[in-house]
């Protein structure tokens, strides 16, 4: 892993800041919440391109609140598709080339099938119309790495790609971060990386928690050397000077 390949989220308010000073990248979570895109725009843009200055490499994290792509409403996944052409300008915008967006799975929604099934079916219909940015679906409670890469076989774009949460498979997956590495290496350009004890999505420190982060991050330098890694912590100060200690300069 080099230096250009790690961004840190503004979830941390001092990403911009802390970003300039190691030379790093700032994924931008703003848009995560979507009313953000709408009455509280001026407010959000305005901080933001302060965070943003002197920070040239950008990803967007796109809304995901009441988002299902799989929606059983075709309103629902009108909407979803609404929001997330909203995101991919954006991203345009602020000059950011991957947009991270949730895969959308409920498990009190839907069953497995139907979200693998008719979340293909969304995609494909999606890329139909170039978005000009390259577009990583994230893990959140999904159980099984295949979920997700049979999503990315069936609609076989290459501007849709993969964004392995490492959190949220330890939090949710009964399947271990390292065996989901190795089962979607060749669909991921993306990583989040945050730690935590199995139990819940705490977002803790890179090297607190049950995930054996270095072990993880030598593999993925193995396996995806061309990804891109998210520190997505709220405080990543401290996280961000231990990965530096360990990356190629």
């Amino acid at each position: 892993m080099k230096r250009e390949q790690i961004y840190l989220s503004t979830v941390d308010p001092r990403a911009g800041e802390l970003a300039r000073e190691l030379g790093l990248g700032v994924e931008i979570a703003e848009y995560c919440t979507a009313w953000n895109m709408d009455r509280e725009y001026p407010q959000t843009d305005e901080r933001l391109r302060g965070a943003l200055a002197g920070n040239p490499r950008r990803i967007l994290h796109g809304p995901f609140n009441e988002l299902f792509p799989c929606a059983i409403d075709p309103e629902a996944r009108n909407l979803a598709a609404r929001r997330y052409r909203q995101a991919i300008a954006l991203a345009r915008d602020y000059g950011a080339d991957k947009v991270v967006i949730h895969a959308g799975f409920n498990p009190w929604l839907y069953y497995p099938v139907w979200f693998r099934e008719q979340s293909a079916v969304f995609w494909r219909e999606f890329l139909a119309e170039d978005p000009g940015v390259e577009i990583v679906l994230e893990n959140v409670l999904e159980q099984e790495p295949e979920w997700m890469t049979e999503i990315l076989r069936a609609v076989d774009s290459p501007r849709l790609r993969l964004c392995l949460d490492v959190g949220h498979v330890n939090a949710y997956s009964p399947v271990d971060a390292a065996q989901w590495l190795r089962r979607c290496a060749p669909w991921i350009s993306h990583f989040h990386l945050h730690n935590n004890n199995g139990t819940r999505d705490a977002h803790d420190p890179l090297f607190r928690g049950s995930i054996p982060m270095e072990e993880l991050l030598t593999l993925a330098g193995e396996l995806c050397p061309e990804a891109t890694f998210t520190l997505e912590l709220p405080d990543a100060e401290n996280s961000a000077r231990e990965l530096m200690k360990i990356t190629d300069h």
